[in-house]
């Protein structure tokens, strides 16, 4: 199974979704915060969710429930860049436990993790997208209710072609 992101739109079989991406659109990510959001084709790595948010999760992806003190490694000179973490961290992260529902739930995508490339780009998340589908740092971001109809189709094959 596929699910394709073009012109902000995210299409999987025949369901055609609205969708946010970077705020410089699609194209070659060259560096860490260009607002890009990467071309290519991507594996949902796992997903991570708030339990106490979203309740009764089924997917037949891994799944990890966001705690308090979580976090995503944004920081080059870390050796935990691109991977999460856990708080207290000496380097610059970005916290997955948000009062905002964004990071309510995210599919964690294969974007520079095998092997990560210091500085090329960390972070590149399906999230749950805000009211007006404000752009985003280089991830891709729909509603709520979307991503919980994702969740029920997609399984560990599912490929995110980006184009």
């Amino acid at each position: 199974m596929h699910i394709y992101i073009k012109n902000k739109k995210l299409v999987i079989d025949q369901y055609r979704i609205k969708c946010a991406i970077g705020k410089r659109g699609i194209g070659i990510k060259k560096k860490e915060g260009d607002c890009i959001t990467p071309l290519g084709k991507f594996k949902i790595k796992f997903i991570l969710y708030r339990k106490d948010r979203i309740s009764n999760l089924k997917s037949r992806i891994d799944k990890i429930s966001i705690q308090k003190n979580m976090g995503w490694c944004d920081d080059p000179k870390s050796s935990k860049y691109n991977k999460l973490i856990r708080y207290p961290f000496q380097f610059s992260a970005e916290r997955l436990y948000r009062y905002d529902n964004v990071y309510d739930v995210i599919l964690v995508l294969s974007y520079n993790i095998s092997p990560t490339i210091k500085n090329k780009g960390s972070a590149i998340f399906l999230h749950i997208s805000k009211r007006n589908y404000q752009n985003t740092k280089g991830c891709i971001a729909v509603n709520k209710r979307d991503i919980k109809k994702i969740i029920k189709i997609i399984n560990n094959k599912t490929i995110v072609n980006i184009n």
